[in-house]
């Protein structure tokens, strides 16, 4: 749909109340913007949008099909082996960029589930786990929300004790289960919600890349997994998040604050 730029906000918060799932804005001829909003197929939607983004100043609503692409086969063209917080992550078909390196290399395959260490905040968690198995063996491990598994995996590269990844999806619990199994290591998988069906203070580490949302809602029963002197690494949330983060984790322990770009993690010393 084309629209006055001056209107926007307006057609935005209609099309929303509509039920979008989603909004992209694009520029048109000065003072002009046009907007592509995605909608599950109803009834009447064609007739409701006219209704009610005419007073808003939609000019012509229009509807386009949505062209039959696969996305995840579209992403994995562009991925290319790459380093991320000390290791080497190597997409699951290339043998290549695996040689040579002093790194260690995960294999990933992407695919639905978050987190092939392209993104900021799991490279964060990546660069944590280092520094962390750096000073001495990581011991039990936990994954909360743990998406692809790739920072279970990463842990358990790292010589973890034992590692528990958790998600309540189930797509990302095969995918955890497919790159444990693509890195020769053994990641205790669960189906859950949050860390709730996990043991209280039981890992002397606990990973969250979760959102700041999240992590403030679940915060309890996230401090809880974490064993008396353990620590916990935290991420998924922006800059200006940190400190809220950092505060609602106060009890928990000593903080350290990492930042990559706009994107911040905490990782948190649990008192003895």
């Amino acid at each position: 749909m084309e629209v006055p730029a001056a209107a926007e906000d307006g057609v935005v918060a209609a099309l929303w109340d509509l039920g979008t799932t989603g909004v992209h804005v694009q520029a048109g001829p000065p003072e002009t913007l046009f907007l592509i909003a995605y909608f599950l197929e109803r009834p009447g939607l064609a007739s409701d949008l006219v209704f009610s983004l005419a007073p808003c100043g939609a000019r012509e609503v229009e509807r386009v099909p949505i062209p039959d692409v696969d996305w995840v086969a579209r992403f994995r063209e562009g991925f290319r082996a790459f380093d991320a917080g000390g290791f080497r992550i190597v997409p699951e078909w290339d043998d290549s960029p695996a040689a040579g390196t002093d790194r260690l290399v995960l294999r990933m395959l992407p695919g639905r589930a978050f987190g092939t260490g392209t993104h900021e905040s799991t490279r964060l968690c990546l660069a944590a786990l280092q520094s962390r198995a750096a000073q001495g063996p990581l011991g039990r491990v936990a994954d909360v929300g743990a998406g692809s598994g790739i920072l279970a995996v990463a842990a358990a590269r790292l010589g973890a004790r034992e590692v528990t990844a958790i998600d309540i999806d189930p797509e990302a619990v095969d995918s955890a289960r497919l790159h444990a199994a693509l890195n020769g290591v053994d990641v205790r998988l669960v189906r859950g919600d949050g860390a709730r069906p996990l043991a209280r203070g039981r890992f002397d580490l606990v990973l969250a890349n979760l959102s700041a949302a999240l992590l403030v809602e679940r915060c309890e029963e996230i401090g809880r997994l974490c064993a008396p002197g353990g620590s916990a690494v935290l991420a998924g949330f922006l800059r200006e998040d940190a400190a809220e983060i950092a505060s609602v984790y106060n009890a928990l322990g000593t903080a350290a604050t990492l930042f990559d770009g706009d994107w911040a993690a905490l990782v948190i010393e649990a008192a003895a």
